[in-house]
């Protein structure tokens, strides 16, 4: 099988299919999805989802929602995270992190912001004993210097585009990092180079769909002038990242599919817990 340890399966962009969306996963053998939640009213909803096809999923406040997330929202993160604790559906928090990328999250008092609900969020992960799934947008060494305050349990740093000195950091505080649609685009050679540099052991695979659609789904800023619209990515299209994974690595295919899922499985150890019974009951998350 394969593990989708990115999977944003409750975004809008599925409200149409959904379901068909994840069965079409299933038979193109991406057994398990990993659901982060990015802002509370979210955490129900992916937590529904998780329990209806089988998946996990994380709870957390993504630092894109940081400046319409209230300071109540941590508390409630606390309490959800509590409320959850014999749900072993429940693998992380997440998705959490820094962005330094976007102009408006740049601005000293939102990088303030940013800052003070990342920590929050790991000293609740700390509580909790959970692993975290951080958001890395030119943001590694803050990111790590977060974690090396508030020491977690690991997780993965998603989405890695850094220097080897920074995937060398966070694999040695436990983390594996994250590889998805954009390992397929000959134009990111660094990122490739740095794919291949890597030890196998640090590697997870990952779509983040609907978001960082693989080269065969992008569509260029002419294409989308002339009215075609940007690919959709889908938890399906795994596999085929997989494929170049294992091409970039020069290994079976098979082989990089058993590493990822056992990495996924070390770094997010619920996965290893999961039943094949739905999830446990527990009091609706995220509500008043």
């Amino acid at each position: 099988m394969w593990i989708d340890t990115h999977c944003h399966l409750d975004a809008p962009e599925f409200d149409a299919d959904r379901e068909a969306v994840r069965q079409a996963a299933w038979a193109a053998g991406v057994k398990l999805c990993v659901l982060p939640a990015v802002q509370r009213r979210d955490w129900p909803g992916v937590r529904a989802l998780a329990a209806a096809h089988g998946d996990a999923y994380a709870l957390g406040i993504h630092p894109l929602y940081v400046p319409q997330a209230a300071d109540q929202d941590l508390l409630a993160l606390d309490e959800a995270l509590g409320a959850c604790r014999g749900d072993p559906r429940l693998v992380a928090v997440g998705e959490i992190g820094l962005d330094f990328f976007v102009p408006a999250l740049c601005t000293p008092e939102m990088r303030e912001r940013q800052w003070q609900f990342y920590i929050a969020q790991l000293r609740l992960a700390r509580r909790h004993g959970l692993p975290v799934i951080l958001h890395v947008r030119r943001s590694a060494d803050a990111l790590v210097k977060g974690l090396r305050q508030i020491g977690v349990s690991g997780g993965i740093a998603h989405a890695f585009n850094g220097s080897l000195q920074q995937a060398q950091a966070f694999i040695a505080l436990g983390f594996g990092l994250g590889f998805g649609g954009a390992i397929t685009f000959e134009r990111a050679t660094a990122l490739r180079a740095l794919l291949q540099q890597l030890p196998l052991q640090s590697l997870v695979v990952e779509t983040d769909a609907p978001d960082i659609p693989p080269q065969w789904l992008y569509r260029t800023a002419a294409d989308r002038s002339q009215g075609m619209p940007q690919g959709r990515n889908l938890p399906a299209e795994l596999p085929r990242i997989g494929h170049e994974m294992a091409r970039l690595r020069d290994l079976p295919v098979t082989e990089i599919q058993r590493l990822t899922v056992a990495n996924a499985q070390r770094v997010l150890p619920g996965l290893l817990r999961l039943p094949s019974w739905k999830t446990v009951p527990c009091r609706a998350v995220g509500e008043d």
